[in-house]
């Protein structure tokens, strides 16, 4: 059975891993993030895969990173917390050039294939997947493969406009990831109560709405609602299968329960509404990204 090196490029630290092709995960570690050094970011995944291919005897090199990955080109654009990955040819950098084949794709991306392949969407073909963290991302899947769009940007939910305010030249938008992001519960808190936002991070705030705070049960009331606003959206423009969600906060017992919730509103207010959009947490979580980017190999070779 093949054994292959896979990388999770984060902002903080890179996963890596050795995986057999049945997803079999041999080892995991991680090793330092080189933020603005590429040249140091270089050596450390070098140094790893030729330990890898002497120790592993490993068939190719698969990644999950940040940023806006073109597949087919092997480079990343966009911005990120590791700026110093963008602009060069992993393809050749840490494949060609090693004697190895190698496959890279956008970590939202990454993490949707890892649930289509034995995940929380193992049985479906036509899924959606949504990051929830600080801000909104996803990704869409079509026929088990990512769609990715014209320019790169297919997943981007965050962006999605679902609030207005004001007319003519005063007249602003709110995205999801304003409305939506784990960012926006704590934000709400702090305008309440007239205080800077940087005072209430997520964990608190479910503290404070544990303990009675009002403030701190409307913002998680609002950041539930503009979630299922936003799946509702997706569910009439996709109409997929499934949605799976991700991101730290989705690990909260009453995460999915608190979201079917305000679906439930929605559609008991849109009577045409017909279709209930079928969501799921993400089953891999820490592991998903790795086990994707083995999945995005293994479809594209």
């Amino acid at each position: 059975m093949k054994n292959y090196i896979v990388f999770d490029i984060g902002g903080s630290s890179t996963k890596v891993a050795i995986i057999k092709e049945n997803s079999e995960i041999i080892k995991k570690d991680s090793i330092r993030a080189e933020a603005n050094d590429f040249e140091k970011f270089k050596a450390l995944l070098i140094g790893e895969i030729e330990k890898a291919k002497e120790e592993y005897n490993i068939d190719g090199v698969a990644i999950s990173a940040p940023g806006a990955v073109n597949s087919e080109m092997g480079s990343i654009s966009g911005s990120s917390a590791l700026p110093c990955i963008n602009d060069h040819n992993f393809k050749k950098i840490f494949g060609e050039d090693l004697g190895l084949k190698l496959e890279i794709e956008n970590d939202a991306n990454c993490a949707a294939l890892g649930e289509v392949w034995l995940g929380a969407a193992k049985y479906n073909s036509d899924v959606l997947f949504i990051v929830c963290g600080t801000g909104i991302g996803g990704a869409v899947i079509k026929d088990k493969k990512i769609h990715k769009g014209k320019h790169l940007f297919g997943g981007e939910f965050g962006i999605a406009v679902l609030e207005t305010e004001g007319k003519g030249d005063d007249l602003t938008f709110k995205t999801w990831s304003n409305l939506g992001a784990t960012s926006s519960i704590g934000r709400r808190i702090a305008e309440a109560k007239g205080i800077d936002k940087s005072e209430i991070d997520g964990k608190k705030a479910f503290e404070m709405a544990e303990a009675g705070d009002e403030d701190a049960i409307k913002a998680i009331d609002e950041f539930y609602f503009n979630n299922a606003l936003g799946i509702f959206n997706l569910q009439y423009i996709y109409d997929p299968e499934k949605i799976i969600i991700g991101g730290a906060i989705s690990n909260r017992e009453d995460f999915i329960d608190r979201i079917n919730e305000k679906i439930d509103l929605i559609m008991s207010k849109i009577k045409v509404a017909t279709i209930r959009p079928k969501i799921a947490k993400c089953m891999f979580r820490n592991d998903a990204n790795l086990l994707g980017a083995l999945f995005n190999y293994l479809q594209r070779n």
